[in-house]
């Protein structure tokens, strides 16, 4: 036995996501939906939000996008041949949008058995709203819209809680034009 005093393991240090804000651009086509899917997973990847506590962000966050993106192209591409996803990190927030050209904004569509598809902006405002997020659909300046979703981090393992007192958001609401957006959500 050596004299040298025992040190005691370092104590992991858990961080924080750095923040940030990143635009991913693509043309209205459904390879967009798994690139821009990717895209964001690994910028988050990127930011630290790695291990169990983050799972369950990551996931949510990656159905959203997976569905904004989706509709766009199903919805949007006729008027807007290019769509825009955004990623923010900040403030004890996740925020991802999806810009596009069209005019029109969507309905989240209420549940309907016989109806096939058009539950996407429903699926994504359930989701928001279950991780204690808030959703919207606003209009551009260029005449288009952009759907967003926000979601609170996860508290750290210490108790720390964030957010910033966002109340949750009623429903998508906005002007639907017959049959363009009806099936919303496909």
């Amino acid at each position: 036995m050596s004299g040298a005093p025992v040190e005691a393991p370092a104590r992991r240090v858990e961080t924080e996501p750095a923040a940030g804000l990143w635009r991913f651009s693509a043309e209205a086509h459904e390879a967009a939906v798994p690139q821009t899917r990717h895209a964001v997973r690994d910028r988050l990847l990127d930011q630290g939000m790695t291990g169990q506590r983050y799972q369950e962000l990551i996931d949510d966050v990656l159905l959203i996008v997976s569905e904004l993106v989706s509709n766009a192209v199903t919805h949007a591409a006729v008027l807007s041949p290019r769509l825009t996803a955004e990623l923010q990190i900040g403030n004890g927030w996740v925020r991802i949008s999806v810009e596009d050209g069209h005019p029109y904004r969507p309905r989240a569509l209420e549940s309907d058995l016989g109806q096939l598809g058009g539950r996407g902006l429903l699926l994504v405002k359930s989701v928001t709203l279950q991780a204690g997020g808030v959703c919207d659909v606003e209009r551009t300046g260029e005449g288009g819209k952009v759907i967003w979703a926000s979601l609170p981090l996860p508290a750290s393992q210490e108790g720390r809680g964030f957010g910033l007192g966002h109340s949750l958001a009623e429903d998508f609401d906005g002007e639907e034009e017959p049959g363009a957006w009806a099936a919303f959500g496909e």
